[in-house]
């Protein structure tokens, strides 16, 4: 073998080994799961491989019609604890935590003080004095360092990201499967219930990414085996990232590091009802408010296609072919259930609805129809 093949190989074994894994691996493995880097862990991307034999057009298809399963542990998992934890978490995030309860959860934000969205997450409410929050898994340790540094006395940040596993079980019939490994069903959109199960503790939310029916199970990282082995057998359908994407997109859900950023406020984002306006204090609270006065000047907008052609991130948008580049291409997929290229993009603020507007892909112009999202009908509550 070649020196420099010698230098590849061993250059991959380490990017590789680096990558941290969900206590599912293996068994991802054994389904025959495609694996790649998502945010710092080896994730299943698909079940295209044998045994499975699915794909993502076919994962993405039971959880619109059935029940699907997805690791989604490479989530993080910050618990802050200590006498007035709601409290101090709520000056920190964009969202009012008044708005909800105990045994609730809530979408919100974390902004650097320009106003730049350092993450999106879910808080789930535990009372007073503990908080536990789920952030992507790329900026986990970015929101924990920022609490912990902003964190007055006799209040705790705890980075728990390998304490726990999360499982998401999607589609018309999570209900059905929850049932029958006796765990609990029918509570409202974003509030949580604790259980027992087999050995341990677990929190089921009726929450989740891809728009339909479902709930996302945390777990103790030791019982996810247990748990995904379970789901299956109850007849959900593994499924990976890559429908995920599909499903979220379809939804019009942002993600954050391509449609929300640091670069890109809430404002644009259209996430104004995930900020506590009379909140007083935030992080990115000057800063919003100050942009909110002024007004944005371009805003996330959905895009559907008129044809079968498929738009990527930062392809480039004009009002028409060959024109003046407007704006980029943020999120872009084919969407299984239209069966037409759809895609998120960021635009000037003035561009309006039912408006045909022009992306260059790969030096063609293909065009594509200014909608609101979402492009499917919701079924989330």
């Amino acid at each position: 073998m070649r020196p420099s093949l010698v230098r590849a190989v061993a250059n991959t074994v380490r990017v590789v080994s680096a990558l941290r894994r969900s206590p599912l691996h293996d068994r991802h493995r054994a389904l025959g799961a495609k694996l790649a880097d998502f945010g710092g862990w080896e994730m299943p991307i698909d079940y295209a491989g044998a045994p499975s034999k699915l794909g993502v057009v076919a994962e993405h298809t039971a959880v619109r019609g059935d029940v699907g399963v997805f690791d989604v542990t490479h989530l993080g998992k910050v618990r802050v604890t200590g006498p007035g934890a709601a409290a101090f978490v709520d000056s920190c995030l964009t969202n009012a935590l008044d708005r909800i309860k105990p045994g609730q959860a809530q979408y919100s934000l974390c902004c650097a003080e320009d106003g730049g969205i350092v993450d999106d997450l879910i808080v789930y409410l535990r009372d007073a004095d503990e908080v536990l929050l789920v952030p992507n898994a790329a900026n986990s340790a970015e929101v924990a360092r920022r609490l912990a540094a902003a964190a007055p006395d006799g209040i705790s940040v705890h980075d728990q990201h390998t304490d726990f596993a999360v499982l998401a079980v999607q589609g018309p019939r999570s209900d059905a499967v929850l049932a029958g490994l006796g765990l609990p069903t029918g509570h409202d959109y974003m509030s949580y219930v604790d259980a027992e199960w087999q050995t341990g503790m677990l929190s089921v939310c009726r929450s989740g990414y891809t728009g339909e029916h479902g709930y996302e199970l945390i777990c103790r990282w030791a019982d996810a085996g247990a748990l995904w082995e379970s789901l299956l057998t109850a007849g959900a359908a593994p499924c990976g990232l890559g429908a995920r994407d599909t499903l979220r997109t379809e939804m019009g859900y942002p993600l954050h590091g391509q449609d929300i950023s640091r670069s890109v406020s809430p404002l644009p984002a259209n996430l104004s009802w995930a900020i506590g306006w009379d909140k007083p204090a935030f992080w990115g609270r000057d800063a919003l408010l100050a942009e909110r006065a002024a007004g944005r000047t371009r805003r996330l907008v959905g895009l559907l296609g008129t044809e079968r052609t498929i738009p990527r991130a930062h392809m480039t948008v004009s009002r028409e072919p060959g024109g003046p580049v407007i704006g980029e291409v943020t999120s872009g997929t084919f969407s299984p259930t239209r069966k037409l290229g759809i895609g998120l993009a960021l635009v000037p603020v003035d561009v309006e609805p039912d408006t045909e507007l022009s992306v260059d892909i790969r030096g063609r112009s293909a065009q594509f129809r200014v909608t609101r999202p979402p492009f499917v009908p919701s079924h989330v509550r």
